[in-house]
């Protein structure tokens, strides 16, 4: 009875196994019944990884109701290798478990999402999905089903040289000179006193007009001549004094450049006349400056009153103040003003340049700044920085534009010193930051990079043209575009492509002076979208012959998948 018993449990374990791998297998033979839709239809690396999402239609009567399902989505690589997303389990409707239910009896769609970092071996592969089907203890695997052909990669094609900034020399060829000078009448009197003539001032005046006449790196451009009367008495009185003070300042003037052998006396236009009868301004100016008792008063006296008859009016009526402001106020106001403006023409290009390379000692910083802009060498260009640096260790730009040279030479490390050394001595200066910014992007770091970039915000094109370049690393295509704003550069065209901007991309393209293979590469993109097979071919052919390393990108650029089989396509990038 015993043995009869143990025959009937071993007959029943078989049987329930062999009804596991019954259903299990079918569910395995009915898998090819399941449709996908995956999303998008042909993977893209964007923002180093690669997303993906699949809607899975699992038709009625498949999924064993005490059945469970494992799917992993997985890229398999030309080369052999793989590369899997997350799995996701789903099981039937008699399952203990907290995965997503299938029901038996009706259809039902199941959607997963997932995301792998990008490796270069993904540009040629397919996207695959892997079964593991279970009951109970009994598992079976199932065949991998290819559902979605390989990786776009054009993000990849981000030309990842990040512009540094200079700090820019503030050399001006002619700059403006000035002297000023003034003499003060008495009260009702347009005559002017020897002591006025005789004072610190005039001498000063009298002397700049000399040299500036005889020096050969200065050019006189005019004199303005500003006389006033101050604002008490009549204002025809007042209208009167000014005008006779304007006659007397320039008739002394003239005289003077006369004496002086100073020829531009004889012309009338390079005297500038201005002429202010009360002179309403210079009281007020005076008055905020002084510390005269009832100030506030009187200057709300000139806030509230615009006539000037009721202003003096006013203030006389204030006459604890007024004494005060008669003795030191109104004095000062009764003068004659003299603006003598000239102009100072700096070293010519030649001189600088030869300096420069000869003597750089006789040249100041902004001068020797400014030399290194004359010379198309790089190696001329570092060789000045350098002097600057010597020459002038406390400004923090010689270190600054040193590195810059470097970096554009490839010496990133010694940029970067350079760099470090500027900010040591210019922190938080935009200029800076941006290119310390510049080199960690270089190096593959992006996120402190963005923070740099972040801090030099305002230095112009270079740090928006960074920018730009890591919101294409990102994946924020829309605010790559916007950084790159009119800019007809490579990146520009490319971060257009990325955003679905076929047209745009092409016109910066034929606006693109670079002649670059990365230019042609990507004119032939554009082409490919726009079903362009001759324009595809032609910038390919010239893309590879500017760079032969094209051809091997070119020959698994899914961009290209419908000529893979066209035979001039494959003559190009054998």
């Amino acid at each position: 009875m015993k043995r009869t018993l143990r025959t009937v449990a071993v007959l029943t374990l078989a049987g329930v196994v062999i009804s596991s791998c019954a259903s299990l297998n079918k569910m395995k033979k009915m898998e090819k019944n399941i449709a996908y839709k995956v999303t998008p239809e042909v993977l893209e690396a964007k923002g180093g990884q690669v997303d993906v999402k699949i809607d899975a239609t699992i038709p009625a009567k498949y999924f064993n109701k005490k059945g469970t399902l494992v799917a992993t989505p997985v890229l398999k690589f030309q080369n052999g290798g793989e590369k899997a997303y997350e799995p996701k389990t789903f099981q039937g409707e008699k399952v203990q478990g907290n995965n997503e239910v299938v029901p038996y009896t009706t259809e039902k769609t199941v959607s997963y999402s997932g995301s792998v970092p990008f490796e270069e071996a993904m540009r040629v592969s397919g996207l695959y999905v892997k079964f593991v089907g279970s009951k109970g203890a009994k598992s079976v695997d199932y065949e991998s089903r290819k559902i979605a052909d390989g990786v776009i990669a054009t993000a990849t094609l981000v030309d990842n040289t990040p512009a540094a900034a200079i700090g820019a020399d503030k050399f001006e060829r002619i700059t403006k000179e000035e002297q000023e000078a003034a003499i003060y009448y008495l009260i009702n009197s347009a005559q002017i006193r020897t002591k006025e003539i005789k004072s610190g001032d005039i001498k000063a005046l009298e002397k700049f007009i000399k040299d500036a006449k005889v020096a050969e790196d200065m050019e006189l451009k005019n004199i303005q001549i500003q006389s006033y009367a101050s604002p008490d008495g009549p204002m025809s009185l007042n209208e009167k004094l000014a005008n006779n003070r304007e006659n007397a300042a320039d008739k002394f003037v003239k005289n003077n450049m006369k004496k002086n052998k100073v020829d531009e006396y004889k012309n009338l236009d390079f005297f500038k006349k201005y002429v202010v009868a009360e002179d309403w301004e210079g009281f007020k100016k005076a008055m905020e400056e002084s510390n005269i008792r009832d100030k506030e008063l009187i200057l709300r006296v000139l806030a509230m009153h615009s006539d000037p008859e009721v202003r003096e009016r006013e203030i006389k009526n204030i006459s604890s103040a007024f004494s005060t402001i008669a003795d030191q106020i109104l004095p000062k106001l009764r003068r004659s003003k003299f603006v003598v403006n000239a102009e100072r023409i700096g070293k010519s290009d030649e001189e600088i340049r030869d300096l420069a390379k000869s003597n750089p000692a006789e040249l100041n910083v902004e001068e020797l700044l400014y030399a290194a802009t004359l010379f198309d060498n790089n190696g001329d260009k570092l060789a000045i920085y350098e002097t600057a640096m010597k020459q002038f260790p406390s400004d923090w730009r010689g270190f600054n534009d040193a590195g810059m040279i470097l970096f554009e030479m490839g010496k990133i490390e010694q940029a970067k010193a350079n760099f470090q050394k500027a900010d040591q001595m210019a922190a938080n200066n935009k200029v800076i930051k941006n290119n310390l910014g510049a080199v960690e992007l270089k190096n593959g770091n992006v996120k402190e990079a963005e923070v740099l970039f972040g801090a030099a915000t305002g230095v112009g094109n270079e740090v928006n043209y960074n920018k730009g370049i890591v919101a294409i690393m990102k994946g924020d295509y829309k605010a790559a575009v916007d950084y790159f704003g009119k800019c007809n550069c490579e990146n520009a065209a490319l971060a257009n492509l990325l955003a679905g901007n076929n047209s745009e991309a092409a016109k910066k393209l034929s606006e693109n002076k670079s002649d670059s293979a990365l230019a042609a590469y990507l004119k032939a993109v554009v082409a490919a979208r726009n079903n362009d097979t001759n324009a595809v071919l032609s910038n390919l052919k010239a893309a590879c012959a500017k760079d032969a390393a094209m051809k091997q990108l070119a020959a698994t650029d899914l961009e290209f998948a419908k000529l893979f089989d066209n035979a001039d396509f494959k003559a190009i990038v054998k």
